[in-house]
């Protein structure tokens, strides 16, 4: 098997587990949102997946030292991926539904392509912009039927979506200074690992100044919503999104998230009693159908 065959073939299987993953975590998210307020849910979240990074990399053996330009990298990485995107999102899930959070998600593809087209140089193809375009016809639908289903609305609406666009920019701007060439230079557990760390500071310093000191919730479901968010949805998967960057680069990394709103509605339907409609399932068909023509051509 050739380098690049077997470079394909592990992206494919860290975009298959990622995906799986990620799907998973809304519906566990919205556990994490009881009596302990968002900002230190996220806190305790990375506090215990930054543990679980470095232990892998002291496991790995990898150096931890990095070097200057990936100082600065990981602090950028550490502020909008580990920081801002996902105090928007857990503060997010408190005025719309995690599926419509899951599904405005999906739109990370768009700024994921052009900030890589733009600080990258990555090339965009004809077949990867016409599927970009089929699958976001495909996530408005889904988007529409979510929102139809929001219990809130008006104000509050508009405040959640708010709050997620400005977590998909965070996510996006993160993704793109991962699949550059000072981040390739680095070993991306170290990377991710110092990244975490930064990000648990944010969090408990916004946290903390936000809403108090620190408290927890110490009910088994909570805690073990806790283990899951940290080490499968975090220091399992963040790594093999990395991989997802640097073999297919932002634009293409970023179409599981069209999946994922599937996913996450189909656990949905298995534990909350989700009802599939026709305007659903149609969302659904079209964003898979749109992936599938943008994977089938370049990055």
């Amino acid at each position: 098997m050739s380098q690049s065959s077997a470079g394909n073939r592990t992206a494919l299987i860290a975009f298959v587990v990622t995906t799986l993953v990620w799907g998973s975590t809304w519906l566990v998210i919205t556990g994490q949102l009881s009596s302990v307020p968002p900002a230190w849910s996220v806190t305790w979240r990375f506090t215990l997946a930054c543990a679980g990074m470095f232990a892998l990399a002291i496991v790995r053996g990898e150096r931890l030292a990095l070097d200057r330009r990936a100082w600065r990298l990981t602090l950028v990485v550490g502020f909008f991926q580990f920081f801002a995107n996902f105090q928007l999102v857990y503060q997010a899930e408190r005025y719309i539904t995690s599926g419509l959070v899951a599904v405005l998600f999906a739109l990370l593809i768009v700024p994921n392509a052009l900030l890589g087209r733009l600080i990258n140089g990555t090339q965009l193809s004809q077949r990867f912009l016409t599927g970009s375009g089929i699958a976001i016809i495909g996530i408005a639908l889904l988007m529409l039927h979510e929102y139809h289903l929001a219990p809130s609305g008006g104000g509050t609406a508009l405040l959640g979506l708010g709050l997620t666009f400005g977590a998909v920019m965070s996510a996006s701007i993160a993704n793109v200074l991962q699949s550059g060439e000072t981040a390739r230079n680095q070993s991306i557990v170290v990377l991710l690992a110092w990244a975490m760390l930064v990000g648990v500071l944010g969090n408990a310093a916004f946290a903390w100044i936000t809403t108090g000191p620190p408290t927890i919730d110490p009910s088994p479901a909570y805690l073990l919503g806790v283990a899951y968010l940290a080490l499968i949805g975090s220091v399992l998967t963040f790594p093999l999104y990395s991989v997802l960057l640097r073999e297919w680069g932002p634009g293409r990394a970023a179409y599981n998230g069209v999946l994922i709103p599937v996913v996450a509605m189909a656990l949905s339907t298995v534990f909350e009693g989700y009802r599939w409609t026709a305007l659903a399932l149609t969302g659904a068909v079209v964003a898979i159908a749109g992936l599938l023509v943008a994977l089938s051509g370049r990055k």
